[in-house]
């Protein structure tokens, strides 16, 4: 390696004595694609010593290859490592890296500028406690500089350094350095960032990186690295909040121990602490304090370890134990930001996974309060979220879960969004505070249950829920089922696409925001029906997988029979009872399934009905066949 410490090659326990004691700084680069985020962690790795002799001769190799820099050293090539991102020349996913000086260890993480790739800057500025903003001097700020900067100040990164780099390419000119000074701190005090730090410099070159340079003699503040090496970092901050240990695992390795182990995310415990386990509400006392080293007298903000409490009570993955005295809150629904990072948009009704801490809930976004111009900050009216999109929200979830503000506590407040088929991470939210609602209404208890309501029938209830293209045969197949279980003195309910528009859905219209919407009411209507101890038939298009998924999570298991009426397109367009097609064909009629929306064929419906070879009897009785095979009805 390149000289580092003479201790190294001296008196090695000592420099790693010396190591263990210095202190530790997290921090990201971020604004727009092109400004020199990886130039500069390069440079910083190379100014520092903490490059091997052989990364040094393979980066010059590298620079030859695929620099961009003529015949100097291309200092971006040492972070940027996957090939898409050497050939292209930009950073693709978050590469972390690690230095240290005589004074500070650091963790750096490299976030991508491009548009596409906002959703990796979250992660990288997730555990971030100083956020290095790169500005190209010959662009100035830019929208995508705007938004990494509004990213930063919601995530709670209250120190920033406004590196202006590319100093050398406009003459290293002042009167650009002071225009930009001027535009950033503009929008700066909008977003409420406060003491801001602006350097000019040059990564490429190494103006005002690790010394200050004689190119600018105008500017007369810190250099990078002496910002780094000397901002006041608050470790113990975390230390002074309530205690909290979100459960990552219930230790049980006998009969005789079991103790729950997690990352203590805020305060201090020791051993005779009283605590709250949440979202139950049941109290205990901390027995031991549990290490791989032994037992400790106390565990801080940061540490992970095992807890043995006095009691034996009830605690799971995703619990969350509080001090008693100020515990976090529970609560189902709350008002959060969301950032959206999927291509697909985000729909309003739409069911995803939650994941806060160790829990992992269902949750659905009720309402789109507003979403926010990251350029004017403007409130502006949505229906649905696109990439890199942020809003604030109205949140439901499908059971109570411990938290605490983001503001607070950003790892009990702090949630991801993953979408519930491909189980791809499609956003990130920060909670607010939970909706008055969330405590005031609560779940009434009744004597006569779904289950007396169905004897009562001498039935089972469920859901029949037929899905097809439009002019499949779905609510005819529907309606002569219904018409065969009624003179078979079974008590049903037919809810048929059309007519739930002339009334309970009557203000929907055909967008994809819409129809979530529209099914997502329909499914609760259902769920009361079969509640009432009703079998339900619906027929609607429901072209999306993940509403139909959702419609059958709100009822129990093996009440919910998916019937596909699989006919092709060519057949349903040549049938065309209501002339849809047709107008679809002219373009009088938007967003119509399988023209120019698409529809999401079921992969393992309980029934298949292929009615290009079945009739409708025939189809109507194989349903019915279905129903009695399973125990629904009897004939």
């Amino acid at each position: 390696m390149a000289h580092v410490s003479d201790l190294i090659a001296s008196d090695i326990e000592q420099y790693l004595k010396t190591h263990e004691k210095k202190g530790l700084l997290r921090f990201i680069t971020c604004g727009s694609v092109d400004d020199g985020k990886s130039t500069l962690i390069g440079r910083l790795l190379y100014e520092s010593k903490m490059l091997f002799e052989d990364q040094l001769a393979a980066v010059e190799a590298d620079s030859k290859k695929w620099g961009t820099q003529g015949e100097e050293i291309d200092f971006a090539l040492l972070v940027d490592g996957l090939a898409a991102e050497r050939e292209q020349g930009i950073t693709i996913d978050v590469a972390y890296r690690f230095f240290s000086t005589d004074k500070r260890k650091f963790i750096v993480a490299d976030t991508p500028g491009h548009e596409q790739y906002t959703r990796n800057m979250v992660t990288g500025a997730s555990t971030a406690d100083v956020a290095v903003v790169m500005v190209d001097a010959r662009k100035g700020v830019l929208t995508q500089t705007r938004r990494h900067s509004y990213l930063v100040s919601l995530l709670g990164i209250r120190r920033i350094v406004v590196a202006i780099n590319k100093m050398d390419l406009v003459g290293y000119a002042e009167g650009v350095y002071r225009r930009i000074v001027d535009d950033y701190s503009a929008f700066a005090q909008q977003i409420g960032l406060e003491g801001v730090t602006f350097i000019p410099m040059s990564a490429f070159k190494g103006d005002n990186i690790t010394a200050p340079s004689d190119a600018m003699p105008w500017y007369h503040g810190t250099t990078l690295m002496g910002y780094l090496e000397t901002v006041e970092v608050d470790d113990t901050v975390m230390q002074r909040a309530p205690f909290r240990l979100p459960v990552q695992w219930v230790n049980r390795p006998n009969l005789d121990f079991r103790g729950f182990a997690g990352a203590v995310a805020s305060g201090v415990v020791r051993p005779g602490d009283r605590v709250r386990v949440q979202p139950s509400g049941r109290e205990s006392t901390v027995a031991r304090i549990v290490t791989r080293d032994g037992d400790l007298a106390q565990a801080v903000a940061g540490q992970s370890v095992t807890l043995t409490l006095t009691d034996e009570i009830d605690i799971s993955r995703g619990d969350v134990i509080s001090t008693v005295a100020a515990p976090a809150e529970v609560a189902d629904q709350f008002e959060c930001t969301v950032i959206w990072m999927h291509d697909e948009p985000m729909l309003a009704g739409r069911p995803y996974l939650l994941k806060i801490g160790a829990r992992t809930v269902t949750a659905t976004v009720t309402d789109i309060k507003y979403q926010v111009n990251v350029n004017t900050l403007e409130h502006v009216a949505a229906k649905k979220l696109e990439l890199n999109a942020i809003a604030v929200c109205n949140l439901s979830m499908d059971r109570a879960v411990a938290f605490d503000p983001y503001r607070v506590n950003r790892d009990t407040g702090g949630f991801i969004l993953i979408d519930r088929l491909s189980n791809n991470t499609v956003g990130a939210g920060l909670l607010h505070f939970a909706l008055r609602r969330a405590h005031n209404i609560h779940v009434q208890h009744v004597d006569v249950n779904k289950q007396a309501r169905a004897a009562l029938k001498h039935q089972r209830g469920c859901v029949v829920w037929f899905t097809g293209l439009s002019g499949a045969g779905k609510s005819s197949i529907a309606n002569l089922v219904e018409k065969k279980l009624h003179a078979m003195g079974h008590h049903t309910y037919l809810l048929d696409g059309d007519n739930v528009r002339h009334g309970l859905n009557k203000d929907l219209g055909f967008t994809d925001a819409d129809r979530v919407e529209n099914i997502r009411r329909v499914a609760e209507v259902a769920k009361l029906m079969v509640d009432a101890g009703l079998i339900v038939l619906t027929a609607f298009i429901s072209p999306f997988k993940s509403e139909r998924r959702m419609a059958r999570a709100l009822v129990e298991g093996g009440e919910f029979v998916e019937v596909f009426v699989d006919t092709p397109l060519e057949v349903a367009e040549a049938r065309d009872v209501k002339g849809l097609y047709k107008k679809a064909r002219r373009g009088e009629l938007k967003n119509f399934t399988g023209i120019d929306s698409p529809y999401e064929a079921p992969e393992e419906p309980e029934l298949r009905l292929d009615t290009t070879q079945l009739d409708l009897d025939a189809a109507a009785n194989a349903v019915l066949g279905w129903l009695e095979a399973k125990g629904m009805i009897e004939r």
